[in-house]
Order: C-alpha cells, then sequence, then structure tokens
C-alpha cells in the first residue's frame, strides 16, 4: 500500500511540524542561507581544485616526471569536470549525503578521463606516482563532503538553510507528508502552506493557502497551475511538493508541472514510497511512462558474503586486541559483587531462530525473578523494557553500560554466525510475543551488536523510532552502509548517550 492510500486523519502530532513552521526562514534570513550556500560551493571548488593541483605538481616535480605542472593543471580540470558533469557542486549534492562511495566512483572516472587527456597530449608520467598523487584529492573530497554535510545539518537543526515547501494535494495525503516530514529534523524542508484538492478538512495547523477543483476534467482545472503559482508567490515558497492522488491524476500534474517551470518554480512529486534508500530505487520509461523499480535489499551475493566475512574476521580480531579488556572487566565483576562474571538469556535471531544471547553481568544475581515486580516502571513505550535507574543494575554495571563494555561477550555470538556486527537490536521472546506483522520483520536479518539504534539514541529512542531504524535497516541493508554504522558506533560508544 502507498504512502497516500488510506491516509484518512493522520495529525501531525510531533512539535517539530509546528516549530518548523514558526521558524521558516524569512525573505531576507533566505538571502542570507542563499548566500552562505554559494560560499559553501565555492570552498568545495577550492578545496578539490587545490587538493588535486598541489599533490600532483609537488610529487611530479619530486620524483621528476615530465611536465608535473601540466599534468596537475590537467588532472584539476579532469577532477573538476567530473565533479560538475555528476553534479556534485550543485545545493543538492551538497546537501544530500555524507557516503564516500560517490567520491570513489568519481575518482575512478577522473583517472580514466586522465590517462585519455595523458595519451592525447602525448604526457608520459609514472603510473604508480600519478595514482599516489592523486590519493589526496580522494581523501580531501570525502573529508569535504562529510563537514558540509554535517554543518548543513546542524544549521537545519537551527532552523536555517531551510527550503520553504507549498504541499498540492489531497487533504489526506498532505496530512500524512506533514506528519513524515515532522518526525525528522535532518531535511531541508520546512513546509509553509498546502494547497488542498477538494473541499476535504486537513488535521495539520499549517494554513491552506488555497483550493483547486477536486474534478480534474472540470474548465477549473486549467487554473491549477494559475492557483498554485499564487500561492507560491504569496507564501515565498522555493519548492512544490505534488502528493499525486485519485483527484490529481497524471495529466493534471503534467499541466500543473508545465506551469510551475514556465515561470522557473521548482517541483517536486512524492511517489508515497516511505525510507526507500536511493540505490534501491530505478528509473525508466514505457509507452511514455516513468516507471520507478524499487530494488530489494541484497540478500545474496558478493555484499552478504562480504557481510559474513567481515562479521567472522572482524569478531576475531576484536577479541583478540580486546582480550586485556575483557580480564579487567571479568575482574572488576568479581572483585565487586557476587555472582558469576557472565550472563546469559535466550535471545530471538534471524527468522525467529532462539539463541543464548552472552554478555557481562551487570545486574544482580536474581535480577531476572525481579523484572515482574518492576513491570509497572517501564520507562519504554512498547515491547521493550528499559528503566532509566533500574534498582537491579550493580554500580560496576552501570559504568559497564555506559561504555556498552557489558555487550562485547557478544563477540563470541558473531564469531557463531548468530549474530552480525550490525543488525537490529536482538528482542527477548516474550518481546517478540506481543510484535505485529511489521515489527516482526525486524527479524528478517540477524540481529546485531551494534546498529542503527545504538548510534541514534539507544534507549532514548521511543519503540516506534527503534522499530522505524531497525525497518529501515533491514529493507536499505548495503555493505557500505555497514561500515559506516560501525564508524559511527565509536562515537555514539564513547558518548553514552542514552546508554542505561
Amino acid at each position: 500500500m502507498g504512502l497516500f492510500e488510506a491516509a484518512g486523519s493522520r495529525v501531525m502530532e510531533s512539535p517539530a511540524g509546528t516549530a518548523g513552521l514558526a521558524r521558516a526562514p524569512q525573505r531576507g534570513e533566505k538571502d542570507g542561507h542563499r548566500s552562505a550556500e554559494r560560499r559553501l560551493v565555492r570552498l568545495a571548488w577550492a578545496v578539490d581544485a587545490v587538493g588535486t593541483l598541489v599533490p600532483v605538481g609537488v610529487l611530479g616535480s619530486v620524483t621528476r616526471q615530465p611536465q608535473p605542472w601540466l599534468t596537475a593543471v590537467l588532472a584539476c580540470l579532469a577532477w573538476l569536470a567530473v565533479g560538475t558533469t555528476k553534479n556534485r557542486y550543485t545545493r543538492d549534492e551538497l546537501s544530500g549525503g555524507d557516503t564516500a562511495l560517490p567520491v570513489l566512483r568519481d575518482w575512478l572516472t577522473m583517472l580514466g578521463v586522465l590517462a585519455v587527456i595523458c595519451v592525447g597530449a602525448r604526457i608520459e608520467t609514472d603510473l604508480e606516482v600519478c595514482v599516489l598523487a592523486l590519493l589526496p584529492c580522494l581523501g580531501l573530497s570525502v573529508a569535504r563532503r562529510k563537514l558540509v554535510h554535517r554543518y548543513l545539518l546542524a544549521m537545519r537543526r537551527r532552523a536555517q538553510a531551510l527550503r520553504r515547501v507549498l504541499v498540492v494535494g489531497e487533504a489526506g495525503a498532505v496530512d500524512v507528508v506533514l506528519a513524515e516530514l515532522a518526525h525528522r529534523t535532518d531535511h531541508e524542508y520546512v513546509v509553509v502552506g498546502s494547497c488542498l484538492v477538494g473541499e476535504e478538512t486537513t488535521d495539520s495547523v499549517l494554513p491552506v493557502a488555497a483550493r483547486i477543483a477536486s474534478d480534474g476534467e472540470s474548465p477549473e482545472g486549467a487554473l491549477d497551475g494559475e492557483t498554485v503559482l499564487r500561492c507560491a508567490a504569496e507564501l515565498d515558497a522555493d519548492l512544490v511538493f505534488v502528493a499525486p492522488g485519485r483527484r490529481l491524476s497524471a495529466p493534471r500534474v503534467r499541466r500543473l508541472a508545465w506551469a510551475l517551470h514556465d515561470e522557473g518554480r521548482n517541483l517536486a512529486i512524492l511517489p508515497g514510497l516511505i525510507d526507500v534508500s536511493q540505490h534501491r530505487v530505478r528509473l525508466a520509461k514505457a509507452a511514455g511512462l516513468t516507471v520507478m523499480h524499487i530494488d530489494p535489499a541484497a540478500r545474496r551475493g558478493l555484499p552478504v558474503l562480504l557481510k559474513q566475512a567481515t562479521d567472522r574476521l572482524g569478531a576475531l580480531l576484536l577479541l583478540v586486541l580486546l582480550a586485556p579488556v575483557f580480564a579487567a572487566v571479568a575482574a572488576a565483576i568479581r572483585l565487586t559483587t557476587a555472582g558469576p562474571v557472565f550472563y546469559w538469556q535466550v535471545r530471538v535471531g534471524r527468522d525467529l531462530t532462539p539463541f543464548r544471547m552472552w554478555k557481562f553481568r551487570t545486574m544482580v544475581v536474581a535480577a531476572d525473578r525481579m523484572r515482574a515486580a518492576l513491570e509497572s516502571a517501564n520507562e519504554n513505550d512498547g515491547a521493550m523494557f528499559k528503566i532509566r535507574r533500574d534498582p537491579r543494575v550493580t554500580r560496576v554495571g552501570r559504568l559497564l553500560r555506559r561504555f556498552s563494555l557489558d555487550e562485547l561477550p557478544q563477540l563470541f555470538n558473531v564469531l557463531a554466525g548468530h549474530m552480525s556486527l550490525v543488525g537490529p537490536r536482538p528482542p527477548l521472546p516474550e518481546e517478540v510475543e506481543r510484535y505485529d506483522g511489521t515489527e516482526v520483520r525486524r527479524l528478517s536479518v540477524k540481529p546485531g551488536l551494534t546498529g542503527l539504534w545504538q548510534i541514534s539514541g539507544r534507549s532514548d529512542l521511543s519503540w516506534d523510532e527503534t522499530v522505524a531504524l531497525d525497518l529501515s535497516y533491514v529493507d536499505n541493508w548495503s555493505y557500505g552502509r555497514d561500515i559506516g554504522v560501525l564508524m559511527r558506533t565509536v562515537r555514539a560508544v564513547v558518548d553514552g548517550r542514552g546508554a542505561y
């Protein structure tokens, strides 16, 4: 079922929605933000140019390559040309992501372009020296991409560098769009108003700037563009979101697009999909139709083999490197509390398969028998049981949980194949008994030692947020995403936010 089907009267409950409206950038602020974005574009150009020109020229001169500075200029131009061709210096690209894979693909493309140029210009240069000299531009571009992305995220959380959006669609669809946008603050869109199709009422607090005819075949349909353009001008909207539906047919959307584009307004179509990564989307043409293919997450092939190898080798390597930490933690538990060092619990893994999950013991020995008496104190709003100041946790246990040291024995579970380094957290059997069909999908992959839950707030997250993160991981898994989660886990462990 699509996002807009059976939308009903879903209400935008998050305060972020109204806060976004109240802090929508005004005209003066927008000019300042656009100026800042232009500076970021110029900075990106400068970093890429200097990161290519200087290393190639200097290393070429030191190694006595023929025409080193000519080669450096050609490499610089090739790198900037590839980036420009791939739209790497546009606003959307600068703010769109922090992954390194697109930069690596561009870099490999640039190597091929430069090789062709050098052959055509008859410039002889050592291949190893050239590749070595071009590594700094790869590293600098990746670092620049990540820093700019984080800078823009910080600006958005301060209600800056936002795009004012007018939403066009039926009332139910508009409510769903607003609710989804209000759940997160890491995007650049702030909805300033809506233009509704038909006479149905909306549940949002945002103003309805105008209404357009519900019958796409009526004479009023020709006035859709004029109405939307007037609303966009009145609200100073940068972008128009269109949520197609039964009353907003494809021909009608096409006429609206003509009107907006003729007046220099930007248009975005919301296809009704939730949480689908870009790498899963493919566009195709068929009989004049635009067909959007949604690829499934990889479940076999080379990426899965790489994940399995990384799990086993990574767990083995970490067990060897962290052996002194294991010894220190075991000694601390043994010297401060009575009872065993390790604690195991039956958890549910992939395809509802139970397994024994190992941890360092952080609670008193009788903790499991005490849980029933503490059910009323549960601070989690879903199937998960969590108490911020759990009386069963020992003094040493609080320290271990603060830095996630209690989770280290799960490396043995990873080594045995019960778990993965990255994945959803493994639930208890009694929690799974309360799962609905959507929540059970969390268990279609191996549970993980770390995951999106770990790096996004851990126990501070609501149950719905936890499920949403796990479903996002299951549906959009990629090997590169796993590596990113592992790298961000170190920062999350040091920060300790939500660990209790």
